[in-house]
């Protein structure tokens, strides 16, 4: 997968491109990626990329003379071009497997009040919002865009490290333990030291379907569950679960 992320603050965004998995990724040529200083396009000698808004409003506006320059350079016609910001469509994991089926990204990242509507209108495919909130940096957006996607790029992560993790099937992760047994008078699960598969298996089940029901009962609506779930999930409510 290629990565051509276009900003004003590149420097924000190194490291996380240098670090942990995300370089070994590069390093064994699974991911690449190119930092943009849209500032680089900007024409006049204060490299000047925001101005007023029209219309009256608060602060400033990126300009759509740098914007455009700096993505014409990017030369990437066709690719899927996302800006990052809050006025967009909720991400989600489903959405970050969609996007690492691309073979490049190139990722817009917003500043001040963010970008000129005609930059969104002639480049961008996907407008993201990565949540409910508001951020100054859309650098910090982005890489949290650029993690959850590249991650799910094959060979970048072992497929059985994914395969439970939270909003896999719809349902958050289970809680792990590790060494020592006891730590602070507090005991790792019996079933967990007890080498029954099948009964640690049910074990996690039933523990991703409690977490759901506490932080995210949202996720179990129309899911239909069947079976020895949906009996999980009544003595879940049984025992105080909402659902």
């Amino acid at each position: 997968m290629k990565l051509k992320v276009l900003s004003l603050f590149p420097g924000i965004m190194e490291g996380f491109f240098e670090s942990s998995i995300m370089a070994k990724a590069v390093e064994r040529g699974l991911v690449s990626y190119t930092l943009t200083d849209i500032r680089d396009y900007a024409t006049d000698k204060h490299h000047k990329c925001d101005d007023l808004v029209y219309g009256g409003g608060a602060g400033m506006l990126m300009l759509p003379g740098p914007l455009s320059a700096a993505l014409e350079a990017a030369g990437s016609p066709g690719a899927r071009t996302v800006y990052v910001t809050p006025g967009g469509r909720l991400f989600n994991q489903a959405y970050a497997a969609e996007l690492a089926r691309e073979p490049e990204l190139v990722i817009l990242c917003g500043r001040y009040e963010g970008v000129d509507q005609r930059i969104i209108d002639k480049y961008v495919s996907d407008e993201i919002s990565i949540g409910d909130y508001v951020l100054s940096s859309g650098e910090v957006a982005a890489m949290v865009l650029v993690d959850a996607v590249y991650r799910l790029v094959p060979g970048v992560i072992r497929g059985e490290s994914l395969d439970e993790e939270s909003f896999t099937d719809g349902l958050l992760e289970y809680p792990q333990y590790t060494r020592p047994a006891v730590y602070d008078n507090m005991k790792v699960p019996d079933v967990l030291v007890s080498g029954h598969h099948a009964n640690i298996v049910k074990w996690r089940m039933k523990k991703r379907l409690e977490k759901t029901l506490l932080y995210r009962p949202d996720l179990l609506q129309g899911k239909g569950l069947e079976g020895e779930l949906r009996a999980m999930i009544l003595e879940l409510i049984g025992q105080g679960g909402e659902a």
